[in-house]
């Protein structure tokens, strides 16, 4: 093994360099993944663009992740090398309340590595064994990167505590909106319509399950909730899009007494009617990334073939274009759903 790495760094929006750094030497606790597959995501970009709220510079990003065991620490006894595995990149304290109460993802002090903390994007990655999860045999780094983004989804499905049966509306076709999707399909969902401005990310979206599909640039949304549900509409609206027009759409049409859940990250202060959303007695709800409990679906729905992974998978960049990776994203928005960086030399 070599005893220095590369490690990738973004030393201002935009500025993306890259440092040689010694390999980590993994604690007693710990183990140090060869990573492999590093997945850009919609949070990465804001990131990219100075648009995180946060996030400052400079910053190590990766926290979609895949790799393999390369050594183990001294008190590590049921993981060993050469395993496949992702990580969950949430630090906590461990003491505060939501913490001590199970919801360590809503740590008072949670950072997040590629945000707050040192991310994965580097040759090797020395992390905590508690926070790396094995891979079932004979899946691929890919679908192994593409486990965090789908435990986002997996928990959001499950804040809706009664979705099995139900129906449901996703608004935004994005990676995440289509993973959410597919995860409500897979917990129990009778019926999901997904929205977009976008036929491809729609067409997309129906390949992989998605009972409805609606452009609402052409398609008016409220007429599209009575057509594809009847009178009585959704039972739970998800907003994974993230913006002024989306929620007030979900508040605006949303049946009265039902659930909307706020998925995506509001880059900006948020303007929106409470006056309706107070006089539906509508629930606004949120979700915010998940819990170990999560990947294990995530895991065990993809082993089922609940989920698909291999279409969401647009294209791949060798780790030193790294930028050339983000350049892509922005010339194809579109087109785009998830960008792999593979770190294998």
């Amino acid at each position: 093994m070599p005893t220095t790495m590369r490690q990738q760094v973004m030393t201002a929006p935009g500025e993306i360099t890259f440092r040689e750094v010694p390999i980590p030497t993994p604690g007693p606790d710990q183990v140090l993944v060869r990573i492999r597959r590093i997945g850009v995501c919609g949070s990465d970009i804001h990131v990219y663009h100075g648009e995180h709220p946060y996030t400052s510079y400079p910053v190590t990003q990766g926290h979609e992740v895949s790799g393999e065991i390369a050594e183990i620490g001294q008190y590590v006894s049921d993981l060993r090398v050469g395993q496949a595995v992702t990580i969950e990149p949430q630090v906590f304290c461990g003491r505060c309340y939501p913490c001590l109460h199970g919801k360590y993802n809503l740590c008072e002090k949670l950072k997040v590595m590629g945000f707050q903390t040192t991310g994965t994007a580097s040759d090797y990655f020395a992390v905590d064994a508690s926070k790396v999860t094995p891979l079932p045999e004979g899946m691929s780094y890919d679908d192994g990167a593409m486990i965090e983004p789908l435990a986002v989804t997996v928990h959001a499905a499950k804040r809706f505590p009664d979705v099995k049966g139900c129906k449901a509306v996703v608004l935004g076709a994005g990676p995440i909106g289509i993973l959410l999707a597919q995860s409500l399909k897979a917990c129990g969902a009778a019926a999901v319509m997904i929205t977009d401005v976008s036929d491809t990310r729609l067409e997309l979206a129906k390949s992989v399950g998605a009972d409805f599909a609606v452009n609402t640039a052409r398609e008016d949304y409220a007429g599209a909730l009575v057509k594809n549900f009847g009178p009585d509409k959704a039972d739970v609206v998800y907003d994974c899009a993230g913006n002024d027009l989306t929620m007030n759409q979900a508040i605006q049409n949303a049946r009265k007494g039902s659930t909307i859940i706020l998925v995506a990250v509001f880059a900006k202060t948020a303007h929106v009617d409470l006056a309706k959303l107070n006089d539906s007695e509508l629930d606004l709800n949120t979700s915010m990334m998940y819990r170990h409990e999560d990947y294990v679906d995530a895991l065990r729905f993809v082993q089922e073939g609940k989920i698909q992974l291999r279409p969401l998978q647009t294209a791949h960049f060798d780790f030193m274009d790294y930028k050339k990776a983000y350049e892509f994203i922005d010339a194809n928005r579109e087109k785009t759903m998830k960008v792999l960086i593979d770190v294998d030399r």
